[in-house]
């Protein structure tokens, strides 16, 4: 599996409710093995995670089934990343 860094920017305006199921969605994730790290910016400006994935197609399908994603008030990108 490739590692995939998602970057979750808050739009002005998003909505706070969406913040409890975007954790919710992230902490399955984990459970499923497909999180390695993930947390907020100490800014309130969004946060990351780094996500595991066989290719950027499926890291996108991913990230896009994210309520961040889904509520339309985050920024969410998705980037290779070949950290070591």
């Amino acid at each position: 599996m490739n590692r995939y860094l998602v970057m979750a920017m808050r739009r002005p305006g998003f909505d706070p409710a969406i913040v409890q199921p975007h954790k919710d969605f992230l902490e399955g994730l984990r459970a499923g093995g497909r999180i390695e790290l993930s947390g907020g910016f100490s800014d309130q400006s969004g946060g990351a995670y780094l996500l595991l994935a066989d290719h950027v197609d499926e890291a996108l399908a991913i990230a896009h089934e994210d309520p961040a994603h889904l509520s339309g008030g985050w920024d969410i990108t998705v980037y290779e990343w070949q950290a070591r």
